[in-house]
C-alpha cells in the first residue's frame, strides 16, 4: 500500500521551467513599461499566486507603491492592475514556448509513480489559455499529466484556494484528501496543499523559490549550494510542508 493515490504537481519550476524564469521575465517587462525595475525578490516572492493576484500583490509593496507613486502622482488602482495584467498576459504568451522544458527529474519521477499506479494531476497560476500553449508544449518533451486545472475552472480562485486541488482529486476518482500530496516549487503552492488537506512538499532544486538557472545553480561552490538550499528547505518548512525534496528524484522512494 503507497503512501498516496495520487500526486498533484504545480508547473513552472516543479516540473517543467527549471528556476521558473518565464513569469519572472513577463512580470520584469510589465513593470518597466509602467517605469518601475523590481528587484528579482520582488519578483519571486508572490509566485504561484494567480498572476492578476501576483501583480497586486507587487503593487501593494511599500518600495514598489512609493516609485509608483512618485512617477504617476497617485497610488494604483485595481483598473492599473488590470491593464498591467492585459500586458503581462501578452508577453508571457508570447515566450512560453520555449520554457516548457521538463526539469531534469521530471519525466523518470513520473514513471515511476505510474508504475506503482499513482495519478498524477497538477494545478497551476496559468490560465487555460497560457496552457494550452505549455502542456502541448511538455507534451511533445515527454510531459503530460492525467489532469490540470487552473483557476479559470474554478472561478479564478486560484492559490492559496483548495479548489483546483479538488477539481483534481474529481477528475482522478480520488476520494481522500489524506492521500493526496501536492509538490510544488512555491510558498503558495505548501499553502493551497495545507487548505484542501492534503499532504504538502515542496522541491528544492529549480524551484522558484530558489530563483536559479541551471547555470547558476551548478557555478556555485558545494558550501554555497548547501547553504541555498538549507534556506529554500527552510522557506518549505515554515510555509507548512511535510516533506521537502531535493529534486523530484527522491519522490518516489518517500511515497512507497
Amino acid at each position: 500500500m503507497h503512501k498516496v493515490d495520487a500526486v498533484i504537481f504545480d508547473w513552472a519550476g516543479t516540473t517543467v521551467d527549471y528556476g521558473s524564469f518565464a513569469p519572472v521575465q513577463a512580470f520584469m517587462e510589465v513593470f518597466k513599461e509602467y517605469g518601475i525595475e523590481p528587484t528579482l525578490e520582488e519578483v519571486r516572492e508572490p509566485m504561484g499566486m494567480l498572476k492578476i493576484d501576483h501583480i497586486r500583490t507587487m503593487l501593494k509593496m511599500p518600495r514598489i507603491r512609493q516609485c509608483w507613486e512618485e512617477i504617476h502622482g497617485s497610488e494604483p488602482t485595481d483598473e492599473d492592475a488590470q491593464a498591467m495584467y492585459e500586458i503581462f498576459e501578452e508577453k508571457l504568451m508570447g515566450i512560453l514556448d520555449r520554457y516548457a522544458e521538463p526539469k531534469p527529474d521530471t519525466l523518470e519521477a513520473v514513471e515511476k509513480l505510474r508504475k506503482m499506479g499513482i495519478a498524477i494531476g497538477s494545478t497551476t497560476g496559468y490560465n487555460d489559455k497560457m496552457m494550452a500553449v505549455v502542456a502541448p508544449a511538455a507534451k511533445e518533451k515527454g510531459y503530460e499529466p492525467d489532469a490540470w486545472f487552473s483557476p479559470d475552472s474554478t472561478g479564478q480562485k486560484g492559490r492559496p484556494y483548495p479548489y483546483m486541488i479538488f477539481k483534481n482529486m474529481e477528475a482522478l476518482n480520488i476520494q481522500d484528501v489524506r492521500r493526496v500530496l501536492k509538490v510544488g516549487d512555491t510558498t503558495s503552492d505548501i499553502r493551497e496543499g495545507k487548505s484542501a488537506g492534503v499532504l504538502t512538499a515542496g522541491v528544492v532544486i529549480g524551484s522558484s523559490q530558489m530563483g536559479l538557472s541551471r547555470e547558476e545553480f551548478e557555478a556555485l561552490s558545494e558550501s554555497e549550494k548547501k547553504e541555498k538550499c538549507r534556506e529554500v528547505e527552510q522557506s518549505f518548512l515554515e510555509a507548512g510542508a511535510d516533506k521537502v525534496f531535493l529534486t523530484l528524484n527522491e519522490l518516489a522512494e518517500f511515497v512507497a
